[in-house]
C-alpha cells in the first residue's frame, strides 16, 4: 500500500527566513503601477492570492503608517506620502554620489589618496562611492563595504550632526575596539563629536584600522541636514599631523562645494 500523503499544515509565519506578511505587503505595494494608482481590496487578493480579510488587515496597517491612502468616495487604495518621502531619501543618496564625482576626482587629484563617499546606515556607515590613490599603499573603500560609525571619520563627522537618539542608539549597540585607538567609552565618544561639530571635520587616527588616517566632512541637502560624508583617507607614515592639516581646509572646501550643488546656502546651522 503506497504511504499517505502528510496532512495538510497551516502556512508558516516565515518562509526560507522571510516573514511571509512582510513579503506579501511588499506585493501589495509593488502591485501599484502608473497604469493602476488605485486598487480595491477584492483585486488586490485575487493579484496576491490571498484571502481579501487578509488584505483588508494589511490594508488598513499600511494606511495607518501612511504607506496607503484610501479614496474616500471610491474606497480603492491608492500608495501614500510615507513612501514619497523614504524614496525622497533614496533619491538624496543617489543625487549626492552623481554630483559628488567630479569634485571628489579634484580632491583625490590634489592629494593623491584614497577619497570616498559615504551616508549613516543605522550604526554603520556604507561606501557608496570611492576613488583609491594611486600609490602602492593606499587606503581600500570598496563600494558596499560597511565599517561602524563610532570608529571611523565618516561615521563621526555624521553622527556629530545627527539628533542625540542616533547618538544612543549607536552607543547601545556596543563600542568595541577595532584598535587600540578606538574610542570605547560613551563619554568620551560624545566629547569627541562635540570636538567635530566646533572643528567642522573629523579626524580619525588609527581608530578603525592600524597605519591609517583619515579627514571626513559633512555633506548637506537642501534642507541642512547632514546626508553624507567625504572622506580622505591614507597611510600614517604619508598622512602626518603636518600633511593633515594641509589637507583640512581641500576636504572641507570640497564637501561644502557638494553641499552647495545639493541646494544648501551656507548659515547658521547646529
Amino acid at each position: 500500500m503506497p504511504p499517505l500523503p502528510n496532512p495538510p499544515t497551516a502556512r508558516a509565519p516565515i518562509v526560507q527566513g522571510r516573514l511571509s506578511s512582510v513579503a506579501t505587503a511588499m506585493r501589495l505595494l509593488k502591485a501599484f503601477s502608473e497604469q493602476e494608482v488605485e486598487i480595491g481590496i477584492s483585486d488586490l487578493a485575487k493579484r496576491l492570492g490571498v484571502a481579501k480579510s487578509t488584505v483588508h488587515r494589511l490594508a488598513v496597517t499600511l494606511v495607518s503608517e501612511g504607506m496607503l491612502e484610501q479614496n474616500p468616495e471610491s474606497g480603492k487604495y491608492r500608495l501614500g506620502l510615507a513612501l514619497f518621502r523614504l524614496g525622497a531619501l533614496v533619491r538624496h543618496r543617489m543625487d549626492v554620489s552623481i554630483e559628488a564625482r567630479h569634485l571628489l576626482r579634484e580632491l583625490r587629484e590634489k592629494a593623491n589618496e584614497t577619497v570616498h563617499l559615504a551616508v549613516l546606515d543605522g550604526s554603520e556607515i556604507m561606501y557608496v562611492y570611492n576613488l583609491e590613490s594611486t600609490q602602492a599603499i593606499r587606503m581600500r573603500s570598496d563600494i558596499g563595504v560597511r565599517k561602524p560609525a563610532y570608529c571611523t571619520a565618516e561615521g563621526q563627522v555624521m553622527l556629530a550632526f545627527q539628533p542625540p537618539e542616533v547618538t544612543d542608539r549607536v552607543i547601545r549597540a556596543g563600542l568595541p575596539a577595532r584598535t587600540p585607538q578606538t574610542i570605547t567609552d560613551p563619554a568620551a565618544l560624545r566629547k569627541a563629536l562635540d570636538n567635530v561639530r566646533q572643528r567642522g571635520c573629523a579626524i580619525e587616527d588609527e581608530e578603525s584600522e592600524i597605519g591609517m588616517r583619515c579627514i571626513a566632512a559633512p555633506i548637506r541637502d537642501d534642507s541642512g541636514a547632514v546626508i553624507a560624508a567625504i572622506g580622505l583617507a591614507g597611510p600614517v607614515s604619508r598622512l602626518t599631523k603636518k600633511a593633515l592639516a594641509s589637507f583640512i581646509p581641500h576636504v572641507i572646501e570640497t564637501s561644502a562645494a557638494i553641499s552647495a550643488r545639493l541646494g544648501f546656502r551656507a548659515r547658521a546651522v547646529g
